[in-house]
């Protein structure tokens, strides 16, 4: 076509508008790496914008010092042409790998299921370094956890709006207490404020269409009107009988999974009599809200999706595009460690290395291990 415009040749006043649209920190670093008018259109972020870690205030004991940390789940994949894919081995397919940032900029490995971190072995003496020009890089997803010196009282935390342009006094935080209440934080407040006091049962939380989802143990989801922190119920019971509702957002749709166990889990209770759920599974339920009709499908089979139930988000992804998973199967950690259930046959498989890292990443298959600290480097 005639009409047809060279990219360099567009407006300078358009360069800002298009890098502002986008809504996460790789795609603002990718375009500022074009060319000296992108990098010169827009800053890396807003200066008040989130950072993290990010104090905040502890749910139990405001005098604790407390942090709520980000990781973030890349889809990595070698771009075409390149010269040198070390650490990664030539593949039509994407890699996943999570990362965490800490205060002083270093990146820990993660694993995007169980979220332990990845080592290498006792006397490697130097980090694992990525050209990333040689490699696209997208965002999956993000995922929040609060750390501090008390044990453990949350089990799921979520953070919205986080974007480079959004100011940080515009951003809140919900989350699930271990003994299955409703807390809200917005960004200022000095302590969590309870939502619906009482119920006892809420089992997750997930952004989904920029909105608060939260599902409690019947499978009632509901989304949290920030306003007047009401609850808004979304759809109706789903009356599944498991011992965990999981909600998952997979193409654009809601869908809750339902975690059966073998036995009754141990029982560790917490200061409220609600026992903490570390069993081993027995099999899934999936179901996805028909939200024009208000009603829940039965769902055999995820096609070329995986599931993933991870320790701090859940998430999905194409199997046919991601290294080390197979469609139609869940992937989620119990008393057996990182497991994967098949929709299809009902079998669990034990996942012997975590599918977060190909082969092909670790040659001599000795570098890598699971458990302790791993710094990865910005190239």
């Amino acid at each position: 076509m005639d009409d047809i415009v060279d990219w360099s040749e567009l407006p300078l006043e358009l360069w800002p508008k298009i890098g502002k649209s986008l809504e996460n920190h790789m795609d603002v670093v990718r375009f500022r790496s074009v060319c000296e008018s992108c990098r010169s259109s827009i800053p890396l972020s807003l200066p008040n914008s989130p950072s993290f870690p990010m104090q905040i205030p502890q749910p139990m004991n405001q005098s604790i010092e407390t942090v709520l940390s980000q990781a973030t789940v890349f889809v990595i994949e070698p771009s075409f042409g390149a010269s040198n894919l070390e650490p990664l081995a030539p593949s039509s397919k994407g890699w996943l790998i999570k990362v965490e940032e800490s205060k002083n900029h270093s990146l820990t490995l993660l694993s995007p299921i169980s979220d332990r971190k990845i080592l290498y072995p006792h006397g490697a003496t130097s980090p694992m370094l990525w050209n990333l020009l040689d490699y696209r890089v997208t965002e999956l997803c993000k995922s929040y956890t609060i750390h501090s010196r008390l044990s453990a009282t949350v089990s799921k935390v979520v953070f919205f709006p986080n974007s480079p342009w959004i100011a940080v006094e515009d951003s809140m935080a919900c989350c699930i207490f271990l003994e299955g209440r409703l807390g809200f934080l917005k960004h200022g407040d000095e302590q969590w404020t309870l939502v619906d006091d009482k119920n006892f049962f809420y089992d997750d939380v997930i952004v989904f269409k920029s909105q608060f989802y939260v599902t409690d143990k019947w499978g009632t989801i509901s989304w949290v009107d920030t306003s007047s922190l009401k609850l808004v119920q979304f759809s109706p019971p789903l009356c599944g009988f498991g011992n965990k509702k999981h909600l998952v957002e997979s193409c654009g749709s809601l869908y809750v999974v339902d975690r059966f166990y073998e036995s009754e889990p141990p029982r560790r209770w917490n200061y409220v009599g609600r026992a903490d759920r570390d069993a081993a599974v027995e099999f899934f339920k999936v179901y996805k809200l028909d939200e024009e009709w208000g009603t829940w499908v039965d769902v055999k089979n995820l096609g070329d999706r995986a599931f993933v139930l991870g320790k701090s988000c859940s998430f999905s992804l194409s199997a046919k595009e991601i290294t080390g998973y197979q469609e139609n199967c869940i992937y989620f950690t119990d008393i057996f460690n990182v497991r994967a259930y098949n929709l299809e046959d009902r079998s669990i498989a034990a996942i012997d290395f975590d599918p977060c890292i190909d082969m092909s990443l670790c040659p001599n298959s000795s570098w890598l291990r699971i458990g302790g600290q791993n710094q990865l480097r910005n190239n």
